[in-house]
């Protein structure tokens, strides 16, 4: 059987943790969950331990000293999933935002349909989002059509967090060299398997706005993407086997 882990980073998601683990558990296939915890005050933490003696063998958490940046806690995930020989690697947020029940579809586009890398693609069949304020969705839309012009990448939702990544795209792209650090990290590694070579396929999902819990998005986060992918434009991309 393929070894599958999805990689859940949190900071205060005290309202959502205990109930996407449970939900991911209930999914066929035995999937298991790395938390990147970057030492939240609400007890996100406290929540996730009580839950080991539940899952020992399916849950894991690796605890950092404070909040990091989105891009630093998934590359920290990469190199934990990759060092434990984990066959299929995914990004998922905790806030519900991605449905667990996709998760399976993910897999099987990598697994089952040749892809290395599979997107929960909120923009590739129309726009399926569900109750953000408009202005958030034309700037989230617009942003991919930015990232397609300037990178001359045919992907749809260049800045999706809802991700299956087959392990050697993670063992050939360089994780030390990604400079992004907020949501312009998932930019980065798109852009970066996409010159490297491998096969990226959307898969439309419909992305609904958290319900509990407070967002982690701020304007200096859309600042970085903007002119990171400025740079990437210029910039060459290495993997590891170059």
């Amino acid at each position: 059987m393929d070894k599958k882990v999805i990689i859940i980073p949190t900071y205060n998601e005290k309202e959502n943790i205990e109930k996407i683990i449970r939900a991911v558990f209930t999914l066929e296939g035995e999937y298991h969950i790395i938390v990147i915890e970057d030492n939240s005050p609400d007890g996100t933490g406290k929540i996730v331990k009580n839950l080991q003696k539940e899952f020992p063998d399916r849950l894991f958490m690796i605890e950092r000293t404070g909040k990091q940046g989105l891009g630093t806690a998934y590359i920290t995930g990469f190199k934990w999933a990759v060092s434990h020989e984990y066959d299929y690697v995914f990004e998922m947020d905790a806030d519900f935002s991605h449905n667990p029940d996709d998760v399976p579809r993910l897999y099987e586009a990598c697994s089952k349909e040749g892809a290395d890398m599979a997107v929960g693609s909120r923009y590739c069949n129309g726009i399926s989002v569900i109750n953000w304020p408009i202005g958030r969705v034309i700037m989230s839309y617009f942003a991919s059509v930015f990232v397609r012009k300037v990178l001359n990448v045919q992907i749809y939702d260049s800045t999706a967090g809802f991700i299956c990544y087959k392990r050697k795209i993670l063992e050939t792209i360089d994780l030390d060299n990604i400079r992004m650090k907020g949501y312009g990290f998932q930019i980065e590694m798109k852009y970066s398997a996409f010159k490297l070579g491998f096969r990226i396929k959307e898969v439309p999902i419909i992305f609904v706005d958290r319900k509990e819990g407070s967002s982690k998005m701020s304007s200096g986060i859309f600042g970085e993407a903007f002119w990171g992918v400025i740079g990437m434009r210029f910039r060459k991309i290495k993997g590891k086997r170059d």
